[in-house]
C-alpha cells in the first residue's frame, strides 16, 4: 500500500477519530446507564483476549493461511525466545493496570473532560523520551507542553454538576477519576517508552510477533486481576454480568485501537495523529454535552480545551522531519 496515498490518509483519519471516540462515548454511557454494572476487570480479560485472537489471525494471515506454518513461527519466534518475550512483560504489566484504571476514571469522569484530561499523556511520554530515549525537545515543544498542562487545570475547573450521572444515580469522584487518569497517563507514558525502546534495539521486524509476544503477558495478568480482586463476584453472577451491546462495542473498539494506531504510524504522519485527536476531543465534547447529557461546558472548559487543542498541534508540527507523538 502506497503510504502518500491520500485518500488512505483520510481513511485512516476518519477510522482512528470514530474509533477513539467512540470508546471513550460508549464506555461512559454503559457505565451511567446500565442498572446492572459490569465487572470492570472482566471487560479488559474479554478485550486482551479478542485482541489476542485478531494478532493471531493476522499472524496466519502473514503465513498465506498455513495453520503448520503459523504453528511453526509461534512456537520458534515467541515460545522458542523466552527472553525477548518476558522483557514485554513490563509494557503488559502497566498496559493492564491504565486499562483497569481508565475505568475507574470514566467512572468518575464525563467523557469530554477524560478526553482532554488524557492528553496529559503527552506530557509524560515526552519526559520519559528525554529520560530514556535522550530525546530533545526543541523551545516550541516544551513551550507546548507548558500549554497542555494549563489547558488541563483549567479543565478541572468544575462549572456545573453532570445531570445526567446524577439523575441515573451514579455515584461521582472528580478528585477520583483525576487521579486515575494521572496514574494511566504516567502508565501510558512510561509504557509506551519502554516499548519504542524495545522495538528499536531488538532485532524482530514484525509487529504482529511483538504484539502476540506483548498479549501472553497482558492477557495471565488481566485473568489474574479478575481473579484476585472479582472471583465471588464472577463466581456468583457469571463474568459477564451486566455486559450489553454497548459493552461487546467497547471490547470491540479497545481490541482494534491497537492495529489503528499501528496502521496512522505506518500509512499516516504526526500531523494527521495530531489532528485526529483534536477532532476525537471536539467529538466527544459535543457528543457528552448534547447526547449523553452529563457535561455543562463552561468558561474554564472551553478555554482550557482550546489550549490542549492548540498544544496537540503545537507539539505534533515539524516542518523538517516527522516524528511520533505518543498514542
Amino acid at each position: 500500500m502506497n503510504s502518500d496515498n491520500p485518500s488512505l490518509k483520510w481513511i485512516i483519519l476518519i477510522i482512528l477519530v470514530i474509533q477513539t471516540s467512540l470508546t471513550v462515548l460508549l464506555f461512559r454511557y454503559s457505565l451511567t446507564t446500565s442498572t446492572t454494572p459490569f465487572i470492570g476487570t472482566t471487560v479488559v480479560l474479554s478485550t486482551e483476549c479478542v485482541k489476542y485472537m485478531m494478532s493471531l489471525f493476522l499472524l496466519l494471515c502473514q503465513q498465506r493461511f498455513s495453520v503448520k506454518d503459523t504453528l511453526q513461527t509461534y512456537f520458534t519466534e515467541i515460545l522458542g525466545k523466552p527472553r525477548q518475550t518476558i522483557l514485554l512483560s513490563i509494557p503488559a504489566l502497566l498496559y493492564t493496570l491504565q486499562n483497569n484504571i481508565l475505568i475507574v476514571a470514566l467512572r468518575n469522569l464525563d467523557a469530554a473532560t477524560f478526553q482532554v484530561t488524557y492528553q496529559l499523556k503527552i506530557l509524560t511520554t515526552a519526559a520519559f523520551s528525554v529520560f530514556l530515549l535522550h530525546k530533545e525537545l526543541v523551545a516550541r515543544q516544551w513551550f507546548s507542553l507548558v500549554l497542555l498542562s494549563l489547558g488541563v487545570a483549567l479543565v478541572q475547573i468544575p462549572s456545573s454538576p453532570s445531570p445526567s450521572a446524577s439523575q441515573a444515580g451514579v455515584e461521582q469522584n472528580r478528585a477520583t477519576g483525576l487521579a486515575a487518569v494521572l496514574v494511566a497517563c504516567f502508565s501510558s507514558g512510561f509504557a509506551g517508552v519502554y516499548y519504542e525502546k524495545l522495538l528499536k534495539t531488538s532485532c524482530q521486524p514484525s509487529l504482529v510477533i511483538r504484539n502476540l509476544q506483548l498479549g501472553i503477558f497482558a492477557v495471565l495478568l488481566a485473568v489474574s486481576a479478575a481473579v484476585c480482586t472479582d472471583l465471588e463476584t464472577i463466581l456468583d453472577q457469571g463474568m459477564f454480568r451486566g455486559y450489553t451491546w454497548t459493552v461487546w462495542a467497547v471490547v470491540l473498539l479497545q481490541s482494534v485501537g491497537g492495529l489503528v494506531v499501528a496502521a496512522t504510524i505506518k500509512y499516516a504522519d504526526n500531523i494527521l495523529k495530531g489532528f485526529a485527536t483534536s477532532l476525537s476531543i471536539l467529538l466527544s465534547g459535543a457528543m457528552s454535552w448534547l447526547v449523553l447529557g452529563d457535561l455543562q461546558p463552561g468558561q474554564y472548559f472551553v478555554c482550557g480545551t482550546l489550549l490542549v487543542l492548540c498544544s496537540s498541534a503545537l507539539y505534533s508540527h515539524n516542518p523538517r522531519q516527522k516524528e511520533e507523538l505518543p498514542t
